[in-house]
């Protein structure tokens, strides 16, 4: 099991924080990743004895190390755990009252519950603020499942009327990695849209430029959105806003603001996580490993490239979860709860959320 080394209550288990944040999201499809995080450093604080705010800020400070040591890739989470780690901060620096710890800390758990509540609400503002990005005749870009570009694309196919057929009328091209690696999200934003009546392409990455002549705007979704207005997002989004830049179209990202996080990214090896994107191999197998028997590298490169029934993908299994930057250039504009950003806004809203 894992756990965060913080002694358990009388009688019972050490808190699992991995455990429960995947609880969580398990649970509640429709939770991002950085409120399953906010609520699950909630339920330690709710939990776990603390008697003093030096403990308070241990535990939360200890729990959220080991969440995101043992989350593949936690720069979306992050945002969540470190913007609730200052609220807990600010609000130990001014408490409330003259009542015990206990008390304060009810107080710090019922606040941080409200504003989960808040973050979860986000995505039906940021749709009726994103809506009115689509006009009758457009053809939307967007690819992956990101739940809040889906409910802005269903925001605007449901603008007009009650019956759930609206007046704006028009089409999306969903880029994805392929049909059979489609992931549930994705599946179904595309069968909540064709259900409303708006038509829905699927294409691959390798049909972007094909498509391109015919589209009139792009949205996509984020993991995080980082100091200087770029964003992290899942691998292929990057060349996707070069694109779209390149045609002369607007490419809007669509984000909560509880998405915003203290990182700034120079290029794509700045991210601070690990991917296995590019493998070099030769002959005698991967590059590093020429110490291993020449024989069974060799075979294993062979089946690599083997398109064959049974054979191995030439694609590192890594990869398929992999994320890139996208910079601000490319980006026309962020449309969050707050309203529409330019990226070059972002780092003032940071500040805003933060202080």
């Amino acid at each position: 099991m894992t756990t965060t080394g913080i002694p358990p209550p009388p009688g019972g288990e050490p808190f699992d924080v991995v455990a429960t944040y995947h609880k969580l999201l398990a649970e509640d499809p429709e939770l991002t990743m950085p409120v399953a995080a906010i609520e699950a450093l909630i339920i330690a604080l709710a939990d776990t004895p603390a008697t003093t705010v030096s403990e308070t800020l241990d535990l939360v400070q200890n729990v959220t190390a080991q969440l995101k040591r043992n989350i593949p890739n936690p720069i979306s989470l992050s945002a969540g755990t470190d913007l609730f780690q200052q609220y807990l901060i600010s609000s130990l620096q001014r408490p409330t009252g003259n009542g015990s710890f206990d008390e304060i800390r009810t107080h710090l758990v019922q606040n941080g519950r409200l504003f989960v509540e808040r973050a979860k609400a986000a995505r039906e503002t940021i749709a009726g603020f994103g809506k009115h990005f689509i006009r009758d005749g457009s053809t939307v870009l967007t690819n992956g499942g990101s739940r809040v570009v889906g409910s802005l694309l269903k925001s605007a196919a449901e603008s007009g009327n009650a019956s759930g057929r609206g007046s704006i009328r028009f089409k999306v091209i969903y880029v994805v990695s392929g049909v059979e690696k489609m992931d549930k999200e994705a599946q179904d934003n595309i069968a909540a849209l064709r259900e409303r009546d708006v038509p829905v392409a699927v294409i691959a990455p390798t049909s972007v430029a094909y498509v391109m002549e015919g589209v009139t705007q792009c949205f996509v979704g984020a993991e995080g959105v980082v100091e200087n207005g770029g964003i992290i997002s899942r691998m292929g989004t990057y060349q996707m806003a070069v694109l779209v830049k390149a045609m002369g179209k607007p490419f809007y990202v669509v984000s909560e603001s509880h998405k915003f996080v203290r990182l700034y990214p120079i290029g794509q090896q700045d991210l601070g996580i690990e991917q296995n994107v590019v493998e070099f191999r030769t002959s005698r197998g991967k590059e590093g490993d020429m110490h291993e028997d020449h024989e069974a590298n060799r075979d294993e490169g062979v089946a690599d490239m083997d398109h064959g029934s049974g054979a191995k993908s030439i694609v590192p299994a890594q990869a398929e979860d992999a994320v890139d930057y996208t910079p601000p250039e490319y980006i026309s504009g962020i449309i969050t709860e707050s309203g529409v950003l330019l990226p070059s806004a972002v780092s003032e809203e940071l500040i805003k959320i933060w202080f």
